[in-house]
Parts: structure tokens; sequence; C-alpha cells
């Protein structure tokens, strides 16, 4: 098999970083880049996710536990503790067995 040189430019500092962390990981720069090619023929594109973030919107999330809480108040079990949230479970539970 023939080999061919690829050249291409980059930032002094960056090349020095990954050269950093791919000694960490016992290989050199140019045996990282050939498995990135590599791993990029396998996918059949680039090797990791490629995505842009969304913006979260938490509006939906603040109504639903809004209303929960309006719905725990109406009941009143807003100020029940953990302890007894599980018993009620429990008593759930066991009174659907029954039936």
């Amino acid at each position: 098999m023939s080999t061919s040189i690829v050249q291409f430019r980059v930032d002094d500092d960056l090349k020095e970083e990954a050269s950093v962390v791919f000694e960490k990981l016992g290989i050199d720069l140019s045996t990282a880049l050939r498995m990135f090619l590599k791993r990029a023929v396998l996918e059949n594109g680039i090797p990791f996710p490629m995505t842009l973030q969304r913006d979260y919107d938490a509006t939906a999330a603040v109504k639903a536990v809004k209303a929960m809480n309006d719905e725990a108040s109406a009941n009143g079990t807003s100020d029940m503790s953990l302890d007894e949230i599980n018993a009620e479970i429990s008593r759930c539970r066991a009174d659907r067995k029954k039936d």
C-alpha cells in the first residue's frame, strides 16, 4: 500500500496541547490523526457528534412544577415528609392488591 503526505495548518498552541494529550495516551500526533481518519471511514462521517446546543426553555417545566405544587396544596399533601409520602404509596399499593 502506498502512502501519502497530508499537510494542514493548525495553531501552534493547539498542536502542543493536543500532543500532550496524545502523549499521555501513549500515541503521537500522527497516530492520533490516522486513528481519526480510519474512524471517519468506518463511521462514514465525522466520528463524533457534531451538534449545536439548543437553548433550553424551562417554561413548561416550571409550569408543571407549579401545577403539582398547587394540586398538593389543594389536597393537603404539600407538607408531607418523604417518609409520609412513601407510607401513603405503600398503603395505596396494598389496597390495590386487595381488590
